[in-house]
């Protein structure tokens, strides 16, 4: 399958540089990875050979290797683009809109929406199994109308989706044989607002609880050496939340964050002390991590990652193509070569 970026002039299959993507979720802020995607795609350099999704990312993710397998990084760009712009209408119905008070002042939060703020208190005290008992979800038809499925099991790209089984609370990591509309709409269950999804007997969660997204994989199953981290869910903080609703989302974004640093850092002890004579040894030892992130992320409150509005999405887009060229900017000459992410911050405290 071609992985060429659509330019006059390609470069041969010997120079394409492989590269792992590992997105993270996040709801509509998911629309940061599409413009991070949309600028990686135009790299007539790369080749993507894994990647790894949860929730958003991981719809991101399926979409971007469907897209790819009919019509190269042309495709996967359109593809992604489509996928933002049905989810965008959808929501045109939605009844989670901004308030006269947010459009006035210029901001995406739904903190002000009456039902938003409705629907947050019920959600607290009333199970899905109540509200939505018929497992209504809009992403049902739009993943069905955006994803050539057996495009994407057939693909040469792996994917690693990941969902959180409910009975045991452990991860589970779908392949590309895995792959159907259950499977990335288990990803991004969130148990509030849906009912589990069903999987071969076993109910499902959303994939945050476990691994946001799972890093692992990436580093046994595919020959990249290179795994580039887009990071929606701000780690740090300035402030310390003290409003009810700030606490709240600072709590899930402690909790969505909490499983990907866990990860992290027992890579980090393993790039450390690895034996890179052995086979296992040298994947662990030579992976070399990359992260693109940005600080306006920290601006955006939990409530907006239900914000659909396209002139929200456009902007999250633009900003994800401004902090992916930001990378490539800074960074772009340690792919292939080294870490442009310090692995020692991770272990600061944990070997002293």
């Amino acid at each position: 399958m071609p992985r060429s970026s659509a330019v006059p002039k390609k470069p041969g299959p010997d120079t394409l540089l492989p590269v792992d993507l590992a997105l993270q979720g996040g709801g509509a802020h998911g629309a940061f990875t599409w413009g991070v995607l949309d600028r990686l795609l135009e790299e007539p350099r790369l080749r993507i050979e894994g990647v790894s999704g949860t929730s958003a990312g991981a719809m991101n993710a399926a979409v971007m290797v469907s897209g790819f397998a009919h019509d190269g990084p042309t495709g996967a760009r359109t593809a992604l683009e489509r996928f933002w712009r049905r989810v965008s209408d959808a929501a045109v119905f939605s009844p989670f809109q901004r308030s006269a008070f947010d459009k006035l002042a210029g901001r995406w939060t739904l903190d002000h929406s009456p039902l938003f703020l409705a629907m947050d208190m019920v959600a607290r005290i009333v199970s899905p199994y109540d509200l939505n008992p018929t497992s209504f979800n809009p992403l049902r038809n739009i993943l069905a109308e955006s994803i050539d499925f057996d495009a994407v099991r057939a693909s040469t790209v792996k994917l690693f989706i990941t969902a959180t089984q409910v009975r045991t609370g452990q991860g589970r990591v779908f392949r590309n044989a895995d792959l159907k509309p259950e499977v990335l709409l288990a990803s991004a269950c969130l148990p509030t607002l849906f009912k589990a999804v069903v999987i071969d007997g076993e109910a499902y969660w959303d994939g945050g609880y476990a691994g946001n997204p799972t890093i692992t994989p990436l580093i046994r199953e595919t020959d990249s050496t290179d795994t580039l981290l887009v990071q929606v869910n701000p780690v740090e903080r300035p402030d310390t939340a003290r409003s009810a609703r700030d606490i709240i989302s600072r709590v899930n974004e402690i909790a969505f964050n909490a499983p990907l640093l866990k990860e992290l850092r027992m890579i980090a002890l393993l790039h450390k002390v690895a034996d890179p004579e052995h086979e296992e040894g040298r994947r662990w030892a030579t992976m070399r991590l990359h992260r693109i992130a940005s600080p306006m992320m920290t601006s955006l409150g939990y409530s907006s990652k239900l914000n659909d509005e396209w002139g929200f999405l456009e902007m999250l887009r633009d900003e994800g193509r401004r902090a992916a060229q930001a990378f490539l900017d800074e960074h772009g000459d340690a792919l292939g070569r080294r870490s442009s992410f310090d692995f020692d911050t991770l272990l600061d405290g944990m070997l002293q």
